[in-house]
């Protein structure tokens, strides 16, 4: 830390004499844990007339008002959002046209899907995820796309207490008829204590013994006796592929314990025959180009990294993870941000095209 002082008068008063905190004064470039006001007069080298006692005062009182900042600094480190350099990679890391064409390519190809198998009309996509994570909002900035406006859907209801499962019907226009996908949205996932649905409860979801519209809670777990049970559910009920969704701001402050509970239920949900997605949302707040311009988000060197955390953080492959922008205070759609996310249901819509191979002979 250094000081420097534009006049050489002992006299004169601290302020006449040329200092000014944020121009003669320096500050360090990052308020540390070990940073102390008191080592102004002890240990910081002084360049200049020494400091009246009055004026050691002022001074340390003025670093003080700064020491606020260090933990909110701390903080945003840690959760990434904060500008910095940002190196952008010479190519994409996932090759994808940018362009209106595309958009209206992905959306045939959506609108057109029909499961591989003559007893499903629609595959049915679970999306799992902690409070907050972007999974209300992703059906939404779908249903956007297709319905050629931004649209806001009611989030699930957080409450540790009931939850209703809901499911919506993706329609390639207004007015028509629902397209072969079905996005359904469940209460936030906990952290390993007695908050958000319990394994058996997502597990009876994705079997198709619950019904659409059942209120769950903590205290009246899913049995044969619970009303609208399926006792023998076929396969247009069930859960075709489940989309794990993480915020990407978020990686670094995520408790422990949800690590856990993710590969818990990976490992139960594999044993289904259930393939899995990531879905990493918000990552226009990780990288500030991507923030500016979608289209930039495949060669963000920050957003690469950041997926590699949320693979590490699902215990996924990466290939099998994919980063969207989901609609929230625009008001008009963006090309860009359609591409990226018709380019999510397209891979979605793969992985659950797997499990109608891997379990049902395919239409002749």
């Amino acid at each position: 830390m250094a000081f420097s002082f534009n006049n050489t008068n002992k006299d004169a008063p601290l302020k006449s004499r040329g200092f000014t905190l944020g121009s003669s004064f320096s500050f360090p470039a990052t308020l540390s844990q070990s940073t102390d006001t008191k080592a102004v007069e002890s240990s910081a080298p002084i360049s200049g007339p020494k400091l009246k006692d009055e004026e050691l005062r002022e001074l340390r009182n003025a670093l003080t008002a700064t020491q606020p900042a260090k933990g909110r600094i701390k903080k945003m480190n840690q959760s990434f959002n904060f500008t910095k350099y940002e190196p952008k990679l010479e190519s994409q890391w996932r090759n994808v046209e940018w362009t209106e064409e595309k958009k209206t390519s992905l959306m045939k190809t959506i609108s057109s899907y029909k499961p591989s198998c003559d007893d499903v009309s629609q595959a049915r996509i679970l999306l799992l995820g902690p409070v907050g994570s972007g999974k209300s909002s992703f059906i939404s900035s779908v249903q956007s796309v297709f319905g050629g406006r931004v649209t806001n859907r009611a989030m699930v209801g957080s409450s540790s207490s009931s939850f209703t499962r809901k499911s919506f019907n993706i329609r390639a226009q207004k007015g028509k008829d629902p397209t072969g996908l079905v996005l359904c949205d469940t209460m936030g996932l906990g952290d390993g204590d007695m908050t958000g649905p319990t394994l058996h409860d997502i597990l009876s979801v994705i079997k198709g013994h619950v019904a659409d519209g059942h209120k769950f809670s903590p205290d009246q777990p899913v049995s044969s006796e619970t009303p609208g049970y399926v006792k023998a559910p076929g396969l247009r009920g069930r859960i075709h592929c489940v989309v794990f969704v993480v915020d990407a701001s978020q990686i670094l402050q995520y408790p422990k314990g949800l690590s856990s509970t993710f590969q818990q239920l990976r490992e139960h949900i594999s044993d289904l025959g259930v393939h899995q997605v990531g879905l990493l949302t918000h990552v226009d707040k990780v990288s500030v180009e991507t923030g500016k311009d979608v289209s930039q988000v495949y060669q963000s060197s920050v957003v690469k990294e950041t997926v590699s955390k949320a693979a590490a953080l699902l215990g996924m492959s990466t290939s099998s993870i994919v980063p969207v922008k989901n609609y929230s205070s625009e008001l008009d759609l963006d090309t860009n941000t359609d591409v990226l996310l018709l380019s999510a249901v397209d891979l979605i819509l793969q992985y659950a095209d797997l499990y109608f191979q891997d379990n049902v002979h395919p239409k002749i």
